[in-house]
């Protein structure tokens, strides 16, 4: 698996199958703060290591994600394993990509009475998803497109991620080849609001999102939440992915182009903004505008998805 520092199997090849029930008596509240004396770690503020230590919320978080046991869940940062207990014992499997192999020992220790969880230590910005659900002692691999037997149904995301991550994370996991049926995080109460944005105040990111799901605000969570305290709230996002984007899949890549140029001047006209990110004549600008029915005195924020996805195909047309 290219781009794996190490990797540690908690897993065996054979136990993903086991269907584990939620039992909450069986979890009881981390030590968080004598975990770190144990094996001597220091939360790094450059890994944005803030851990989620409410009891109700991880719960929460869990039901909300709707995990049952017949779900295969990846987790982003499991940190010292605060919401991964919970997973695992509500998840078919759980799949936890952890950055920092200082937390390894800790994750062995919280993680002890779990048989169904894996631990990749990597930086999951440099792995393909589909190698993380592919088990090579198996042979089986979710979306079928290797191995000797496939199962059906897709995996969810379900993390507590560090903030700075946020939106590299999101499309790394909503352009990869097999994706997730739905994305719940934990990021900056910021971020959330910006993913869930309508017009007028529409971003990169929040069309860059929705373009392939539904996106809402389920839960809010207070900084007093974490470990050690962040600055800031936070929120949780639910992701609905639908079965294909909104903008067919060959435009998807002209549709990107045309909202960076657009939103890579946003305090100008779209005009403006588009002739200079696009670099075309603004007379030709006047036209696709035109031709989608778009005022070119208005601004990117203001447009609607549905409103660049008529743009991206008019200006499809005219290559």
């Amino acid at each position: 698996m290219a781009g794996f520092r190490r990797q540690f199997r908690i897993l065996s090849p054979t136990s993903a199958s086991r269907a584990v029930n939620l039992n909450t008596e069986q979890v009881p509240p981390l030590n968080i703060s004598g975990l770190l004396k144990k094996y001597e770690i220091r939360p790094s503020k450059g890994l944005g290591q803030n851990f989620l230590v409410d009891e109700n919320i991880l719960q929460k978080i869990v039901k909300l994600a709707g995990v049952s046991t017949k779900d295969i869940i990846l987790e982003i940062g499991p940190g010292l394993g605060n919401l991964t207990r919970y997973l695992g014992l509500a998840a078919r499997s759980v799949i936890a990509v952890e950055l920092d192999q200082r937390l390894l020992p800790a994750l062995r220790e919280t993680l002890a009475p779990l048989n169904n969880v894996e631990i990749v230590i990597g930086d999951i910005l440099e792995i393909n998803p589909a190698n993380l659900l592919f088990n090579s002692a198996t042979g089986i691999m979710i979306g079928g497109r290797s191995g000797k037997s496939t199962i059906s149904q897709a995996y969810k995301v379900v993390a507590n991620i560090p903030y700075y991550i946020t939106s590299s994370l999101i499309r790394h996991l909503l352009e990869a080849e097999i994706q997730p049926s739905m994305i719940v995080l934990t990021v900056q109460k910021e971020v959330a609001q910006r993913i869930c944005e309508q017009p007028p105040h529409m971003s990169i990111l929040a069309l860059s999102v929705q373009v392939y799901g539904k996106a809402n605000i389920v839960s809010r969570i207070p900084a007093g939440a974490f470990y050690p305290t962040p600055k800031v709230d936070s929120s949780v996002v639910k992701i609905d992915l639908y079965s294909k984007p909104l903008i067919p899949t060959t435009l998807i890549p002209e549709f990107f182009r045309l909202v960076k140029a657009g939103f890579g001047q946003k305090r100008k006209t779209l005009r403006n903004s588009l002739s200079a990110g696009m670099e075309w004549p603004k007379e030709e600008i006047d036209l696709l505008l035109d031709d989608a029915g778009i005022n070119p005195q208005r601004r990117a924020q203001t447009l609607s998805l549905e409103e660049w996805g008529v743009l991206t195909i008019q200006a499809a047309q005219r290559k």
